[in-house]
């Protein structure tokens, strides 16, 4: 088995190329030998507790829909999958949902999780509004672009 003589220093820059370019990952030959440097980003997992809410007297908020109209798909509130994977309703299984129907939102606020490669992406409200629409279920899969919520 041939040996490496490997340069420090060469490696560092690769590194610090790594940063400045925002790369993950860089690999480098020179005949039989190589040099890989592999940068590991930290995983964050965002997770907010729905707002309080004070208590009203039952209303009748709007229905749930499972299939949205084709009106609908083309409404400037509809919230869309950003990516595949598994929708959660909740930051936690038997705990309240991050909204319900009915409920004022902020711009930004966490509206629900799509988890995807184990990974658990806080999906975000792209408007202050009210939520008129749940088109998914929890534990629902969802594809790419596919409806999730409307926000008036």
């Amino acid at each position: 088995m041939a040996t490496i003589d490997i340069d420090i220093a060469y490696v560092e820059k690769l590194a610090e190329l790594l940063q400045r370019t925002g790369l993950t990952e860089i690999e480098i030959g020179q005949g039989d030998a190589r040099v890989r440097v592999v940068r590991q980003l930290a995983q964050t997992i965002e997770v907010q507790a729905p707002a309080a809410v004070a208590a009203q007297p039952p209303a009748s908020p709007p229905a749930l829909s499972v299939e949205p109209a084709a009106s609908e798909l083309n409404h400037p509130g509809l919230l869309t999958a950003p990516i595949v994977g598994t929708v959660y309703l909740a930051p936690e299984p038997g705990a309240a949902p991050f909204v319900t129907l009915g409920q004022e939102v902020r711009e930004g606020a966490t509206v629900l999780i799509i988890e995807a490669m184990k990974v658990m992406n806080s999906i975000r409200a792209h408007r202050s509004g009210r939520v008129t629409k749940i088109f998914v279920d929890n534990a629902q899969p969802v594809e790419f672009g596919e409806p999730l919520m409307i926000i008036e």
